[in-house]
């Protein structure tokens, strides 16, 4: 059965953003906690040996069962998922397949792409072109119910979803069929993203917009241009510090 996609939101109450905000730090206490269970009886030498986590594995915390690296869960062949790039839920994260991607039809072409190192938080939603539904004339789906009534209009074909590496996804932020998102980007909550996305553009709201960008354009084509998520992990380990504090004059 087919079912269809609305273009708007309910509108937050300050109830609603209240429990979600308690949400977020209860999923954010539990990483802590598992990442100090991971780290006991480890050394902070910095001459150890600085590996990062394993990109295959499911769980990259041990103690942690809500975090989960896409990557390793996917099996649709028309969704291709970087290494790094991971979902955190506290609710069944390894059915991202099943409640995160909607209405994927088994068309090639109606393929789902995110890249390296992206975050995806709780609730985000990927509609697929499976969620168009004809528009020149009735909506309804007379032909989904059978029994004599076979005619069916062409739903518009959208395109893909591409979205780039370093993709920061924000709490229950939909991105509709046919949409680009750029390296760096970041999604407010509950975003709903219609059309493309500049690399690092900050995006707010339904319909989202952008709010602001992360960095100048000379800034943003440096970072493009060196594309440090598609490096080496021994190269992206040893200017860590560098990446994490955004000092890109610094990396070597």
């Amino acid at each position: 059965m087919n079912h269809f996609a609305t273009q708007s939101v309910p509108d937050v109450t300050r109830e609603q953003l209240q429990e979600q905000e308690a949400r977020n730090l209860r999923l954010e206490v539990e990483r802590l906690r598992a990442a100090l269970a991971a780290s006991r009886g480890t050394t902070c030498d910095p001459s150890a040996e600085r590996t990062g986590p394993d990109p295959e594995r499911t769980h990259p915390f041990a103690h942690c069962r809500t975090l989960v690296f896409l990557k390793s869960i996917v099996t649709r062949p028309n969704i291709d998922i970087g290494a790094y790039t991971y979902y955190s839920d506290e609710d069944e994260p390894e059915a991202f397949e099943r409640r995160n991607v909607l209405f994927q039809t088994d068309d090639p072409h109606d393929k789902l792409t995110i890249g390296r190192f992206c975050s995806v938080a709780a609730g985000t939603k990927f509609f697929m072109n499976g969620s168009n539904h004809p528009t020149a004339g009735s909506t309804f789906p007379f032909w989904m119910f059978g029994n004599g009534w076979h005619e069916r209009g062409e739903p518009r074909f959208k395109g893909p979803i591409t979205i780039g590496s370093d993709v920061w996804l924000g709490l229950e932020s939909c991105v509709l069929p046919g949409v680009t998102i750029g390296d760096g980007a970041i999604i407010g909550a509950r975003a709903v993203v219609t059309g493309d996305v500049p690399p690092y553009a900050v995006m707010v709201g339904n319909p989202a917009r952008i709010a602001r960008l992360r960095y100048d354009d000379a800034t943003i084509s440096k970072l493009l241009a060196i594309r440090w998520w598609d490096w080496p992990v021994e190269r992206i380990t040893r200017n860590l510090p560098e990446i994490v504090r955004g000092q890109w004059d610094r990396l070597t």
